[in-house]
């Protein structure tokens, strides 16, 4: 490349990139809503921090990675897939699913891949976002739609010496497959819905487990056996099958939510189970009362194995219940002063979840810092997908609108559809941009948290991350999810106000001829 080409590839690269719609992130959410945006006709492009599709599915390729969720059901209505190879399909079948669904909509096309977004501001005047990523580019845009999700930001405890570990040490999204881990010892940290799939799988392979656990989880009894290759054919090929099955396990997974949101009490059942699943596989007494929580099941996440405690029950395993107080060169020590070598540690310690809403600086109108909003008053949007007084700008799994008990998938396709609406109201209206009223957000967020104060996760007695420093519950949604696809299967225009009227799609689409 000349010198010339290359001054003018770098002006090129500097040049704003305009588009009406801009995606944030390639998982379940940007797909989704790049599909149905493409289907309404609206320009748009997508922005991906990686070199390929997928989101969490491309991420967290950790040993025994699956979903707690039927894939029948966590997959999106429109483009089943009814030969799926196992009820709970594990990763790479997922991963595959939606590089699938990619390449079947010829989505490749609008990616931007390595782009990883840094801020955005909104433009008064303009009506327009402004978005940068971490590179320096910046893309123009009516509308900015986050479909980053909430399970993207690795949570690493900020550990004494733990920069100062000799050996492999990483968290279980950044899975490190070049480590061996055959005969070494093994140090997981963390007890939660990765490391319950990751202990079964490597205990055979190690040659000596640390599983160090702060708070015990609830495991209820779960097989995954793969599914006959007749039944896969019968849901393949005979008609209304397959939709019969998601239907059936869709509202077996919301009867859940009658005890989480409403009567807790009523998980009793399910704890009954739970507590026998930890009998079968754990004789010694004093183990079982460790892993016995002592919260009612569904106050943290219900998690599913039948070999998490037989693997934990392993002579080769050691459960320590003592905090870590610092990590060694060598090893890693606990509060009672013991210092247990090891050779690597795998922190299955979560993702930064209310954080991960606020990692891009976000300015709304008159150059309001949203981050700094929602620090002083808590995470709230307008049913989980707008901001008051932050126009054309939403969320897909957005704050309170996480699942406990049934599929986000469900979720984000009531949202993409509401996103479409809104994006096509403004259209209908002659109108540049649209955000809800204060007055409809405070009544929607005011009537969901009196919801929650009553749900099995403000008062099974635990802590879990759905809550923030305030004891309130900025993740889930407080009831059925068919509750949520009736509130948002249409836009009310009575909760928005709209900004520009009078120059529309029209202006919008001249506007961007111009700058093409």
């Amino acid at each position: 490349m000349t010198v010339a080409e290359l001054a003018a590839d770098r002006a090129t690269r500097r040049a704003p990139v305009h588009t009406r719609a801009l995606i944030i992130g390639t998982g379940f959410s940007g797909l989704g809503m790049a599909i149905a945006l493409q289907r309404q006709g609206v320009d748009f492009l997508i922005l991906e921090k990686a070199d390929e599709v997928g989101g969490t599915w491309r991420d967290n390729s950790y040993p025994g990675c699956a979903c707690d969720i039927p894939s029948h059901l966590y997959s999106f209505s429109f483009e089943p897939k009814p030969d799926w190879k196992h009820l709970f399909s594990y990763q790479d079948e997922i991963w595959d699913y939606l590089k699938g669904v990619t390449d079947k909509y010829g989505l490749r096309r609008y990616i931007v891949f390595n782009s990883l977004v840094d801020r955005g501001h909104w433009d008064d005047e303009e009506y327009r976002w402004h978005v940068f990523t971490v590179d320096g580019r910046e893309y123009v845009a009516q509308f900015l739609i986050s479909g980053a999700g909430a399970l993207h930001i690795p949570s690493i405890p900020d550990i004494e010496g733990r920069d100062e570990f000799r050996g492999a040490a990483f968290h279980s999204a950044q899975w490190d497959h070049s480590v061996d881990l055959t005969g070494k010892r093994v140090a997981v940290i963390g007890t939660g819905a990765s490391a319950i799939q990751i202990v079964p799988e490597i205990i055979d392979r190690v040659g000596q487990l640390q599983l160090y656990q702060r708070t015990p989880a609830w495991v209820v009894p779960r097989t995954n056996e793969e599914l006959p290759e007749r039944l896969r054919r019968a849901l393949t090929n005979i008609p209304g099958l397959a939709l019969a099955l998601r239907t059936a396990i869709y509202w077996g997974q919301e009867a859940l939510a009658y005890g989480m949101t409403k009567r807790p009490a009523t998980l009793k059942i399910i704890e009954a189970l739970a507590k026998w699943n930890i009998r079968r596989s754990v004789k010694d007494p004093e183990l079982r009362r460790k892993l016995t929580p002592r919260y009612r099941i569904g106050c943290k996440r219900i998690l599913n194995s039948s070999t998490y405690y037989r693997a934990v029950a392993d002579p080769k395993t050691e459960l320590i219940t003592d905090r870590i107080t610092r990590i060694t060169p060598d090893g890693i020590v606990t509060a009672d002063g013991t210092e247990r070598r090891v050779d690597v540690i795998v922190f299955a310690t979560g993702f930064h979840v209310t954080d991960s809403f606020t990692y891009v600086q976000i300015k709304g109108m008159h150059g309001e810092d949203l981050v700094d909003r929602w620090n002083r008053e808590g995470l709230a949007a307008h049913r989980g997908i707008t901001v008051a007084d932050v126009p054309n700008l939403f969320f897909l799994l957005g704050p309170n609108t996480g699942l406990g008990h049934n599929s986000v998938v469900f979720m984000i396709e009531s949202q993409i559809r509401y996103v479409a609406e809104a994006i096509a109201v403004c259209d209908r209206l002659g109108a540049q941009a649209l955000a809800p009223t204060r007055e409809a957000q405070d009544r929607f967020n005011a009537e969901l948290q009196h919801k929650l104060a009553r749900s099995v996760w403000n008062t099974g007695g635990c802590r879990s991350w759905y809550l923030d420093e305030h004891g309130n519950n900025r993740v889930l949604w407080g009831g059925y999810t068919w509750q949520y696809w009736a509130g948002t299967r249409s836009l009310k225009l009575g909760e928005y106000q709209f900004f520009g009227v009078g120059t529309g799609a029209a202006a919008d689409r001249a506007a961007l001829a111009v700058a093409e």
